[in-house]
């Protein structure tokens, strides 16, 4: 069969996360690939007894077709929710939205052209550059150092390039788990207002910290409405639930619900009404709370295991989040030892796939929270063995 693809499919390939769930079908591959939240953070039993709780007070609604604006409620507690990261927003300003991917993918439904620049990250989420890429946008990167997105390259790429917008990860960021001090993001609020440019500030792992203290949103410093803020409760909550939210001011908020209306029509109704329920309720915290101490403990065992690696292995010490970035000795490229590794009995993702240019092949990712202590344990011996191989 000859059938002839749009334009913006001629490059793309799947998603690399997604493609690896491929090799994980063989039960004793220890993954440190996702970034699954643990099975014992998913509190089926609280989802269970919310779903029975809300369908027996208002089912009808939940039943019926929703506003694609979303559930009314959930405006309420997802504004209240965000206050902890220094935000103040209307609920009118909150849409839900069916995990970050949709808020990307309408934001760029909204925002770009084929050929328009986005600024990123270097290195940033794969997922999020799958969809810009669908799009036919141009990528342009931004320096990073041990803090982050660096300012000063920032305001010198928006000057170059005039982005329609700018994608950061702030806290704990997807894939090195580095964290932008407070003074960064005061200052990237700032360039942001100079240069009217649009940032996308996406902070899924805000509340995944197990040491040191919580930090304000970029959002929480903008003052000209130019920082959108990205929320998802797929890491704490549950994935599968797949409700987040996009905070957004009027007008741009009104064109993102008629992208949605052509897209889903909306978030299903019972999840969004689950999520404001577990808000509401107060279990979140409590949940969390439970949750964070074993991440904690994950992430303190990857650590301490990487005394074994080869010598030369470098990596980013996070307070938080899901993920371990290694730098690896120049003559490893994790892409090729992937197979090798996999057939040893661990599972990563190579860091090549979260650069837009390629390249960087002797990095990876290493997520810690989908494997308990023993199994961290084991895949580190398997993949430091691997890797003095290599």
């Amino acid at each position: 069969m000859q059938l002839k693809y749009a334009s913006r499919m001629e490059h793309m390939s799947g998603n690399a996360i997604r493609d690896i769930f491929k090799l994980l079908s063989n039960p004793d591959i220890i993954s440190f690939a996702g970034g699954n939240p643990a099975a014992s953070a998913l509190r089926d039993e609280y989802v269970a007894q919310l779903a029975d709780q809300v369908l027996k007070k208002d089912g009808k609604r939940i039943l019926q077709y929703g506003a694609t604006e979303g559930y009314p409620p959930l405006f309420e507690s997802i504004a209240q929710f965000v206050r902890t990261a220094g935000i103040q927003v209307n609920p009118s300003q909150v849409l839900p939205v069916t995990g970050s991917t949709q808020a990307m993918d309408l934001f760029c439904k909204v925002m770009i052209d084929p050929g328009d620049v986005i600024l990123v990250e270097e290195p940033t989420f794969l997922g999020a550059m799958h969809v810009m890429k669908l799009f036919q946008a141009d990528i342009k990167t931004i320096k990073m150092d041990a803090d982050g997105t660096i300012p000063e390259d920032l305001e010198e790429k928006i000057k170059k390039y005039h982005p329609k917008f700018v994608y950061i990860i702030p806290t704990f960021q997807n894939p090195t788990g580095r964290t932008l001090p407070v003074e960064r993001r005061k200052k990237i609020a700032q360039i942001a207002a100079k240069y009217e440019t649009l940032i996308l500030e996406d902070d899924p792992y805000r509340d995944l910290r197990y040491e040191g203290e919580a930090l304000p949103a970029i959002r929480s410093f903008d003052e000209s409405g130019y920082v959108i803020y990205l929320s998802s409760f797929s890491k704490t909550i549950s994935p599968g639930l797949r409700v987040g939210a996009i905070l957004a001011p009027a007008e741009l908020h009104r064109k993102l619900v008629i992208c949605k209306q052509g897209s889903d029509l909306h978030t299903p109704t019972l999840n969004q009404a689950i999520v404001d329920a577990y808000l509401r309720g107060g279990l979140l915290f409590d949940h969390m709370k439970e949750a964070l101490a074993s991440y904690g403990a994950q992430m303190n065992k990857m650590l301490d295991m990487l005394s074994i690696f080869p010598e030369g292995v470098k990596c980013v010490r996070p307070q938080g989040g899901l993920f371990i970035w290694l730098d690896l000795p120049e003559h490893i490229d994790a892409g090729k030892l992937l197979p090798t590794a996999a057939q040893n009995g661990v599972a990563y993702v190579a860091g090549t796939h979260f650069y837009a240019g390629g390249g960087h092949a002797n990095t990876m990712r290493l997520n810690f929270s989908n494997a308990p202590l023993d199994k961290i344990e084991k895949g580190m011996n398997i993949l430091a063995q691997t890797l003095k191989n290599a």
